[in-house]
């Protein structure tokens, strides 16, 4: 099917980004079974829910800043450089599809990026590093320079409204493609597990990935349940 193509989109969710040692949220120990998720309105009307929140994103900075990409991340980068993929559209917001070589104009961040934080108010980014000074220091998270709003990862957190520009994208890139390759999502997270229908009802092939079975894998054309990082390299090896 990759052969056959000429414009593929990639999809990707917390499994691939699994196999660089990045837990993820919803398995059982995942990092929601330690601690329910912060809702976006408590976050903006509680001092305490914004303490919390940051204490627990600066908790795994360390983890954030050394982790590398895998050898999934990087099948996706060098399909993209031989112009075989058009988009990376994931739910990640590790930044490790960026860090692999693809470039961030053709990567789609449906829920943000935890890398880099922003105001609320005025969209002014700042990075981590100075963030975790502040609060190491006053023990609260600063407030934005520029305009004194509230400052937050640049993630798309419970109750917050999704991006529309990245889910208008999303949607461009899916209808455009004519073969849609999910990579370690488990396509319950709406609305963005719309996006495999959506491809499919354009008429693209849909082939998914995932260790574990997903409701979506009778309609898909083909299923694989393994490690995305050894079938990737694998299917780069066979189109040669």
């Amino acid at each position: 099917m990759l052969r056959a193509s000429e414009r593929a989109v990639v999809f990707t969710g917390a499994g691939i980004s699994t196999e660089s040692g990045i837990p993820d949220f919803r398995s059982p120990g995942g990092l929601w079974t330690q601690n329910a998720p912060i809702d976006f309105e408590d976050f903006v009307s509680s001092r305490e829910m914004r303490r919390e929140a940051w204490r627990r994103r600066l908790a795994m900075e360390d983890m954030f800043s050394t982790v590398q990409p895998n050898a999934g991340h990087l099948a996706v980068a060098e399909l993209v450089r031989r112009g075989k993929v058009s988009h990376v559209i994931t739910q990640n917001i590790d930044n490790l599809h960026q860090d692999s070589g693809v470039p961030g104009e053709q990567v789609i961040e449906l829920h943000g990026n935890t890398r880099y934080a922003k105001c609320l108010d005025c969209g002014e980014r700042m990075e981590i590093a100075p963030v975790r000074a502040h609060f190491e220091t006053h023990g609260d998270p600063p407030d934005c320079a520029m305009c004194g709003g509230l400052v937050k990862t640049a993630t798309i957190s419970f109750g917050q409204a999704m991006p529309e520009e990245a889910m208008a994208r999303a949607q461009e890139a899916t209808i455009a493609g004519d073969l849609f390759l999910v990579l370690g999502s488990s396509l319950v997270v709406y609305p963005a597990a719309g996006f495999p229908r959506l491809a499919k009802r354009a008429g693209a092939k849909l082939v998914i990935v995932n260790r574990e079975p997903t409701e979506q894998d009778e309609i898909a054309d083909l299923v694989i349940h393994a490690g995305i990082g050894e079938t990737m390299q694998a299917a780069l090896a066979a189109l040669g």
